[in-house]
């Protein structure tokens, strides 16, 4: 990697995978089986990027003495038929595979567990074009591990070896996440976040085709190419 290829991390859902109904109805299946009471599809939506205990507890409303059980019971309908639902974004994979052919480094930063997150791009067939594929630990009641999008970003950031990057996501824990390593985070449309989410959250850019992400991701490598070139003149004078 030269100083002038920018790497990108990249979310999960929302960003590069379209959970097309596999993530909210194993939410729903999970909290039905186990006696509460299902949001409604708006709620479940929102539910989409967090921490999957996190929203569970504030968004769902699960008592704490039920989550595990709901997580357990999630996390065997995703594997069964959720992964199975979802769907890569159009033009995903022609990016990835054109920045890895062009010698751009990509990774995933994702709240999602991360041995989960590894399977299902595996099911996608994308796995092997990540230099670093990381997220939350497999044990969701474990204290242990990465706490927070920030702290799964830095992880990225270090398997990367560089402390430069841009970072993709469609919630605004990405783009806090990305703020907190010093990063700038283009956000992409197509996700799940309300309107206005990411532009309040402090995203450089929103854009709504995957068109429209390389030409912006280009536009903040050459910053940050002509950033370098001044540190480096300043420091020859």
């Amino acid at each position: 990697m030269t100083q002038t290829t920018v790497p990108v991390i990249f979310d999960l859902d929302g960003t590069l995978v379209d959970p097309a109904g596999g993530i909210t109805d194993g939410i729903a299946a999970a909290l039905a089986a186990e006696g509460l009471p299902v949001p409604p599809q708006d709620l479940l939506d929102a539910m989409i990027g967090p921490k999957l205990s996190d929203s569970l507890l504030s968004v769902a409303m699960v008592p704490a003495a039920k989550l595990d059980a709901v997580i357990r019971r999630y996390r065997q309908y995703y594997l069964a038929t959720g992964i199975g639902q979802s769907r890569l974004y159009p033009g995903i994979k022609d990016v990835l595979e054109g920045f890895v052919a062009a010698g751009r480094p990509v990774a995933v930063a994702t709240q999602k567990p991360e041995g989960l997150a590894q399977i299902v791009l595996r099911h996608h067939g994308i796995d092997a074009l990540f230099q670093s594929i990381r997220g939350s630990a497999d044990n969701e009641s474990s204290t242990e591990g990465p706490v927070g999008k920030a702290s799964i970003i830095a992880e990225a950031l270090a398997d990367l070896s560089t402390r430069h990057a841009v970072m993709v996501g469609d919630r605004a824990q990405d783009v806090a996440g990305a703020i907190a390593n010093g990063l700038d985070c283009i956000g992409v449309a197509w996700g799940f976040a309300p309107d206005g989410e990411l532009v309040d959250a402090g995203a450089v850019t929103v854009v709504d085709t995957t068109s429209g992400l390389v030409a912006a991701i280009e536009r903040l490598e050459a910053i940050h190419t002509s950033a370098m070139s001044e540190v480096r003149n300043d420091g020859a004078v």
